[in-house]
């Protein structure tokens, strides 16, 4: 039997090929067929660009619905997919592919110069929408390709996720973890033929391309394919959708929207939330303005999806529900032993979903499960006396903005790395419309302090725009407690406040 993922959605949507899939509003509809033929033809571009099986495939590119097939036709030709963020620069991209060391890379034409000279070794095509070399490529190769048969373990993605020490770790997921989340969400959201999910997340995350996209894949649905998110235009479209998935940003933006209203979702069946905690009061206007209860599920760039509030039942605020048909949950004390309801602990998960390890790191693959087989996930929970899972916090100061990770270390070097700099701390705060802002406390040194401005300014020709402080406050000095560190949580405190 073939576990390769592609083999799978295609048994699902292969009968009703002639059926829409991607719905460009006010443009272009692409349907099942054209999405299997365009693939096809992309598999065999990278086969005969000299990929064989397991060989890495990067691609930093704008979301169009190309990109999708790209995606695809890595797992038909058995290759590892590495979906990069296209806010990544130069000195992200240089350790990704050192790191990773992709066969392929496959970039937007205006960086095709910049990212070829970073990776001479690999073969660089361009895919701008219609356009780059890729698509040339593939134009006249077939438009069939037997799918690559792929064992459950056999690699799939990596995903990089930021590390706290600065650097990233690729995490290692199989067509086994894929596809055992997806064929979960299709039966825990309901997904049936007859949906139009409404698609603003971006590509390169876990989210969008996995949760979103597998799902109405594996179900034969529509997708309602937007290129980003604006509250205005998804307001105008609602009534063309049944679902609708997104990160909190996303919900407090359409409250903020003045045609938001409950007969803009008349015929919406479920709106999800994930990547980021979802506000109180975010859930509670949602439900006051539209009618609906936002369903709030929790998981991560390692697992996909662990817990989900049910599509039938009570959806708590502030919880993300239940674990998954499979999944095992739990919270573990300090000394590794599982806390009973109402105790705050690490929160650890087993299952299918649960990725392979970290790339290239056998030490820190091994340091992060238990010798039972559990993921340390390092967020900490609770588990009420309902079954139910609450998030309270992160045992690391990972920040969480627009449903995207930023590890503070990582900005913190590059600050402290700035001229007129002595230190610096980065920390989270409360945003409305992030969830969390990026926000840096600077000690300069004597006559030395460059300007917030000019600050923020350098780091955004280094790092991607997410992860570029909101905010940078100067200090005399940071507050440490009596071993030196860094006390975090009096900054966020201070600064919350503020």
């Amino acid at each position: 039997m073939n576990a390769n993922l592609y083999a799978l959605l295609r048994d699902h949507f292969a009968e009703h090929g002639e059926q829409p899939c991607i719905l460009h509003p006010g443009g272009a509809v692409i349907h099942y067929d054209d999405l299997d033929a365009t693939s096809a033809r992309i598999a065999h571009v990278l086969v005969a660009s000299g990929c064989e099986k397991g060989d890495r495939v990067a691609a930093q590119v704008d979301k169009c619905w190309q990109a999708l097939a790209l995606y695809l036709a890595c797992l038909r030709a058995g290759l590892v997919y590495l979906p990069l963020n296209t806010g990544y620069q130069k000195s992200e991209l240089t350790y990704f592919f050192g790191d990773a060391e992709p066969r392929v890379i496959v970039c937007s034409m205006e960086k095709l110069a910049t990212i070829g000279a970073l990776r001479p070794e690999a073969t660089v095509l361009t895919l701008s929408g219609d356009e780059g070399t890729l698509l040339d490529l593939a134009r006249d190769a077939p438009e069939t390709f037997d799918s690559v048969v792929a064992a459950p373990d056999d690699l799939a993605a990596i995903i990089y996720t930021s590390g706290t020490t600065g650097r990233a770790k690729g995490a290692m997921l199989t067509h086994r973890n894929l596809a055992s989340n997806a064929l979960t969400l299709v039966d825990a959201w309901g997904f049936t033929r007859g949906d139009v999910l409404l698609h603003a997340l971006p590509l390169y995350h876990v989210h969008g391309l996995f949760v979103a996209c597998h799902c109405a894949l594996l179900s034969g649905s529509r997708i309602l394919w937007l290129s980003k998110f604006d509250a205005a235009d998804v307001t105008k479209l609602l009534p063309h959708a049944s679902v609708m998935m997104g990160v909190p940003t996303f919900y407090s933006r359409l409250l903020a929207e003045p045609g938001f209203n409950e007969d803009a979702c008349r015929s919406v069946r479920l709106f999800i939330s994930g990547s980021a905690p979802l506000l109180p009061e975010t859930f509670n206007e949602f439900r006051s303005r539209s009618g609906h209860a936002i369903l709030e599920r929790y998981g991560m760039s390692e697992t996909g999806m662990n817990t989900s509030n049910p599509l039938r039942g009570e959806r708590i605020c502030g919880s993300v529900g239940p674990p998954l048909p499979g999944v095992a949950v739990r919270v573990a004390n300090s000394e590794g032993r599982a806390c009973l309801p109402g105790a705050i602990g690490g929160i650890e998960v087993k299952g299918p979903n649960v990725f392979a390890g970290y790339w290239r790191m056998p030490d820190k693959t091994r340091d992060e499960f238990t010798a039972d087989g559990f993921f340390k996930t390092g967020d900490l929970g609770e588990l009420l006396d309902n079954g139910y899972v609450k998030i309270v916090g992160r045992a690391t100061d990972l920040i969480i903005t627009g449903g995207l990770n930023v590890y503070p270390k990582e900005i913190e070097e590059r600050i402290d790395a700035l001229p007129g700099i002595a230190e610096s701390a980065v920390i989270g705060v409360p945003d409305p419309d992030f969830g969390e802002a990026v926000t840096a406390v600077v000690v300069a040194k004597a006559g030395q302090a460059p300007s917030e401005a000019d600050l923020i300014a350098a780091l955004k020709a280094e790092i991607a725009n997410f992860k570029v402080p909101k905010r940078v406050h100067f200090v005399d000095e940071l507050p440490r407690n009596a071993m030196g560190k860094v006390e975090k949580n009096t900054l966020r405190q201070r600064y919350s406040a503020s």
